[in-house]
């Protein structure tokens, strides 16, 4: 077996939609296999095929309900697929016919087939038709009732700073509260504590020579945008932090990018988004700023399945490179993106910005992923939201990078490419609904799946801000939407159950492999300080409260294209 087909199989595996895919197969080898069948053994297969695509379709149904986004699900996608060689198998096209070999006439075969699966498969079909929709929806509903739902609620979650007792430490910065949980008091936060967000000679409020990001930076904005409605990064942030960007004190002319890979079935304009208007998507905040600030944006997908070489390598092309020999550690296939802005600057992910013969190490990367659970992984934070920088081949991509987060890969992915100057955590709406609740559980989220609790937190250590944020966050507002069993969002847990991986393991590895290549991380809390500001603590009344209180940091207009 093939590396490609190695690795093809280890991700195939750790799909939802697995099922369907194994069905498929076996419906694709059942139409080869009768080109020169028995006439009986034609039929069965035939009414076999009518019968799997008719439950795939009652399955497609319930599960997508009455929200189409859900389509692009991976079991959905699956799910039509199955229906798809269903149908192909009873539409008989002339073409069809010729390649599988039946003599039989087309409009006679469709009549034929029908007629003798109804006649021969009547009393099964009817029982079907009635028991798979009515068991179907029954088990979801009586499933959903055990469930805690917390329906787009609000909770107020005690948070406590602590000292690091061990070191060397890593510095946690988080935000709580409707009226506070904002960027430019984020970076109030972090300067106040001497890490400044501005690098800049002359020394200031947020401000000096040790500073995250220089006024001539191209700065790439690495958001979630595979998935809609409370799935991706809050919008309204992303508005705050591109203006906190554009008023660099020394004035900022350099290059902002937002970019993703939502690995073929994400968008950067999705209808209904993460802010309080729920219409307003990232293309939406870029297009407000471009026509007068250097801002701009990348959909990765575009070029995911192109593998180029680098531009110091005379491939000017937009596309991946993807490492020829795996990790010995992880077993991952590093792959990162290369690309042209629409503003003419080539980036490559890995070396920084091509000047035409040389790099320039000014491409600085904000990792600002979502809070929430995973259904494979047990939670999605700073870490595991690397997966957007790889090309994944389950999803038609390069490289094997989703599987092998079991391993640590995405430490190996982190350290291989561009470590980030800052990861910021967005957690004003979380889903908190750990793997043992079904449906609910990340790494989609609706807007009934989410609970606001107004947090916002950054740290230079990914690992670190994963480890605290799960525990105290996320688990904490299980908690109190009343789930009992959460132990797949415990950092400390090493017992996989139903995962793919235990968070407690695969954190642990992504530690080990990012340690060893020389960074300063931790899951140790012992060696964490957490700075914590929230001001004021009282019951939320108005779900838009949050974006209707002035932050405590004026901003400016911005520097304007010249």
């Amino acid at each position: 077996m093939s590396i490609e087909e190695k690795i093809a199989t280890h991700t195939e595996m750790q799909s939802g939609a697995f099922f369907f895919h194994i069905l498929n197969s076996h419906a694709v080898v059942w139409l080869l296999s009768m080109k020169n069948g028995r006439k009986k053994d034609k039929q069965f297969t035939q009414s076999g095929a009518f019968l799997l695509g008719a439950a795939s379709l009652v399955w497609f149904l319930i599960r997508t309900g009455t929200k189409p986004t859900r389509i692009v699900y991976p079991c959905q996608r699956a799910a039509v697929d199955t229906i798809s060689i269903a149908t192909q198998s009873l539409i008989p096209a002339a073409l069809t016919s010729l390649f599988m070999g039946f003599s039989l006439r087309p409009v006679k075969m469709l009549a034929t087939t029908a007629k003798t699966t109804v006649k021969r498969y009547w009393k099964p079909i009817v029982a079907l038709a009635i028991i798979l929709p009515t068991a179907g929806l029954g088990i979801f509903f009586v499933w959903n009732s055990l469930q805690p739902n917390p329906s787009g609620s609000d909770v107020n979650l005690i948070l406590n700073p602590q000292t690091a007792t061990s070191s060397p430490a890593s510095d946690i910065f988080v935000l709580n509260g409707p009226t506070f949980a904002h960027i430019p008091n984020l970076i109030n936060l972090m300067g106040s504590q001497g890490l400044d967000f501005y690098l800049s000679s002359t020394p200031g409020a947020n401000q000096g020579p040790s500073g995250l990001i220089a006024s001539n930076d191209v700065v790439l904005i690495k958001i979630n945008s595979q998935w809609p409605e409370r799935g991706g990064t809050n919008t309204d942030l992303l508005r705050e932090m591109i203006q906190a960007i554009l008023d660099h004190p020394d004035v900022f002319d350099g290059e902002i990018v937002i970019a993703d890979n939502g690995q073929g079935h994400g968008s950067l304009d999705w209808d209904e988004s993460n802010a309080e208007d729920h219409s307003q998507s990232v293309s939406d905040i870029v297009t407000s700023f471009s026509s007068s600030y250097p801002v701009n944006m990348f959909d990765w997908q575009a070029i995911y399945r192109n593998e180029v070489e680098e531009y110091s390598d005379g491939d000017m092309d937009d596309g991946y490179i993807l490492y020829d020999i795996a990790d010995p550690d992880t077993g991952i296939f590093i792959s990162y993106p290369k690309f042209q802005t629409t503003d003419g600057t080539y980036i490559s992910f890995k070396h920084g910005v091509w000047t035409g013969s040389s790099y320039e190490d000014r491409l600085k990367v904000i990792n600002f992923p979502i809070l929430k659970s995973h259904s494979n992984y047990g939670v999605t934070g700073a870490t595991k939201h690397y997966m957007g920088v790889e090309s994944e081949i389950f999803n038609g991509g390069l490289a094997n990078g989703h599987w092998c987060i079991r391993n640590g890969g995405m430490g190996t992915l982190l350290a291989e490419t561009r470590y980030p100057v800052i990861n910021i955590l967005d957690a004003t709406w979380v889903n908190a609904n750990p793997a043992t609740s079904f449906f609910q559980c990340g790494p989609p989220t609706s807007y009934e799946q989410a609970t606001r609790v107004n947090v916002l937190m950054a740290s230079t250590d990914p690992i670190a801000l994963d480890y605290w944020a799960a525990k105290h966050v996320l688990m904490q507002t299980a908690e109190l939407n009343g789930i009992s069993s959460f132990s797949s969002l415990d950092p400390d847990n090493t017992q996989r159950g139903s995962l793919s991986e235990a968070f407690g393991v695969w954190l642990r590895l992504t530690e080990t492999e990012l340690i060893q290549n020389g960074y300063t991380v931790t899951c140790d809390e012992t060696r964490m300080n957490v700075y914590i500001s929230q001001p004021f603590m009282f019951p939320i009344d108005l779900p838009s409260y949050a974006m209707m209180c002035p932050v405590e940091t004026p901003w400016t207009s911005g520097t304007k294209k010249s």
